[in-house]
């Protein structure tokens, strides 16, 4: 009996911790301004078919005009609105890390939790892992999308396949540091079934580090995605990314800056928000790291 009433006190506890957030967030000043960062660029990815013209609207008259009243960024080397490019350009990188993010945090969370309360099990899903991790994100990703062509939905499986296994080893080293808590064992004696145990007193322990780690590869997937933009293996050159903004305007540098400089930021900005966003969710979770740094 004093299991089971340990079992019932401590699993809602992990839950108490998760509703508490807003009111505790208030305090950790990195959590604030990287969402605050992020928010803006969200409302501008939102916002860009209202105040944003028509970004592959190409004007041959306005070849590489520099800002004015009606195009407060200047014209790219085709005619193209480059402040429309870039609000366009903002709703790619969000969509794409939002979505690999969401897309890796699942199928971790799922492997991890088989891996680590399965014994039978973990050691060859740790080795598939294992084999996963040493690709390149990079060439796992060219390879992918020059078998099945360029497209935003390769692209977000293709980034969220390699960052998989690191969000699988993450949840498994919770799992097996949870799995043989007095309250865990005490779940599966009072007759609970295995579906019910993880998901109401394994989950929640998992879910706080698998928040932080969400975020740090939601800003690796926003880099990967700009970067293979970059090289011309992303997004069609036809839709507006950040990634091919900057490929196709390295060579005006000199001429239009701001062709450079706009996407530029709002990438440096946007990955600079995600990452301060997962080190105030880690100083949220863990108060002793703040005083680590």
């Amino acid at each position: 009996m004093p299991l089971l009433s340990q079992s019932i006190d401590a699993a809602p506890a992990g839950r108490a911790r998760l509703f508490d957030l807003p009111r505790r967030a208030k305090r950790y000043p990195l959590l604030l301004t990287g969402g605050g960062l992020l928010a803006l660029v969200i409302a501008m990815a939102v916002a860009a078919p209202l105040y944003a013209g028509d970004p592959i609207n190409m004007d041959p008259s306005t070849l590489l005009q520099p800002p004015s009243a009606a195009l407060w960024l200047g014209a790219d080397n085709l005619g193209r609105d480059v402040f429309a490019r870039t609000m366009f350009g903002a709703r790619i990188s969000i969509v794409v890390g939002l979505a690999s993010t969401a897309l890796a945090a699942s199928a971790g969370l799922l492997i991890g939790l088989i891996a680590g309360y399965s014994r039978s099990f973990d050691n060859v899903i740790m080795r598939a892992m294992d084999g996963l991790m040493s690709i390149p994100t990079i060439l796992l990703a060219i390879a992918l999308i020059s078998l099945t062509g360029p497209g935003i939905g390769i692209l977000i499986v293709a980034i969220a396949i390699p960052s998989t296994p690191s969000t699988a080893r993450l949840v498994r080293s919770v799992v097996l540091s949870v799995r043989d808590y007095p309250y865990v064992v005490a779940a599966i004696c009072g007759g609970a079934r295995l579906p019910k145990v993880l998901w109401r007193h394994v989950l929640p322990s998992a879910v706080p580090p698998l928040m932080v780690q969400s975020a740090n590869v939601c800003a690796s997937a926003i880099l990967t995605e700009a970067g293979l933009s970059f090289l011309g293996a992303g997004v069609p050159p036809d839709i507006p990314s950040w990634g091919n903004m900057i490929a196709s305007s390295r060579l005006y540098l000199s001429i239009a800056p701001l062709m450079v400089f706009a996407p530029s930021i709002c990438l440096a900005v946007t990955v600079l928000a995600v990452n301060l966003l997962g080190d105030g969710l880690r100083d949220l979770f863990d108060p002793r790291s703040k005083g680590r740094r």
